[in-house]
């Protein structure tokens, strides 16, 4: 895990390896805290960002930031191509997916109709 340009005994490693960890579980555990404040069950990006702040790592903010916007982006593109996936891989035609809307919406008004008798 150490860049190529960076040479150290085991023992230097192995105590990186701990701040490192340790760096982590002070991190999570802020963000943890802001997360509950807001009566969240989830921690989000936003906490993590807000910890890094309340803990005076300022200086992390303009590469995280930048990384959560790429993130963001990405998660859109995997989205949209999820959603235009679907239809472009079923095979069918624009009029073919309509015919199988319109019966289906067909059949659960009838299916509805039939519960109601």
């Amino acid at each position: 895990m150490m860049p190529d340009d960076i040479a150290c005994a085991k023992d230097t490693r192995d105590l990186l390896i701990e701040c490192c960890v340790e760096f982590i579980h002070l991190l999570a555990s802020e963000a943890n805290e802001i997360c509950e404040k807001e009566t969240k069950k989830t921690i989000a990006a936003e906490h993590v960002i807000a910890a890094l702040k309340a803990l005076g790592f300022e200086g992390y903010l303009p590469e995280v930031e930048v990384v959560l916007q790429d993130h963001k982006t990405q998660q859109k593109v995997k989205d949209k191509d999820k959603k235009s996936g679907r239809l472009e891989n079923s095979g069918k035609t624009e009029e073919e997916l309509l015919l199988e809307q319109t019966r289906l919406f067909a059949e659960a008004k009838e299916r509805h109709q039939t519960q109601q008798h």
